[in-house]
């Protein structure tokens, strides 16, 4: 029989797996979300109205053409970053969001845990790289956070039961 201190070592270990696998999943599809915009008639006593009334309405809407890894206004100013070259920062731009849903899978299925649990500290550093040249220190001190929680899984990864592949 398991004695308690096992059972609460195995819990925490899966909050840290759910929440680092579920953070890089939906930030990962994130990077696919855009928006569509349309005009609506305006509606005047609950009827739409008679004279052409319109209003701008944005739906947010998730497809490949929505892509970016790298937010615009970012890609601009780390562009400007002589520390980066331009082909670097396009190939992350490329890779950052399939990188994080795929750590994020691997992650909440058990595949090879120590590892996507390295891939993702290593995104979250990289990640800091580019704020700490725009000197973004608030997103610095954010992104620590993740990379220590990365860390603190990795150290208690004996603790993972629920694993497709466990031994990597």
């Amino acid at each position: 029989m398991k004695s308690d201190s096992d059972i609460a070592n195995f819990f925490g270990f899966l909050i840290l797996r759910v929440w680092l696998g579920i953070r890089a999943l939906i930030t990962g599809i994130e990077k696919f979300s855009g928006s569509r915009s349309s005009e609506v008639a305006v509606n005047v006593d609950g009827e739409p109205n008679s004279y052409g009334l319109t209003a701008d309405a944005s739906d947010k809407v998730y497809g490949f053409s929505h892509y970016g890894g790298v937010p615009e206004a970012l890609y601009k100013q780390l562009a400007d970053e002589p520390l980066i070259p331009e082909f670097a920062l396009k190939i992350y731009d490329i890779i950052l969001g399939p990188v994080l849903i795929l750590s994020g899978i691997a992650l909440l299925l058990g595949l090879a845990t120590r590892y996507s649990l390295l891939a993702m500290g290593l995104v979250y550093s990289s990640l800091t790289v580019g704020l700490i040249l725009l000197k973004q220190d608030g997103g610095i001190a954010w992104l620590a956070i993740h990379v220590l929680l990365a860390a603190v899984a990795l150290f208690n990864v004996r603790h993972n039961r629920f694993a497709v592949i466990s031994k990597l």
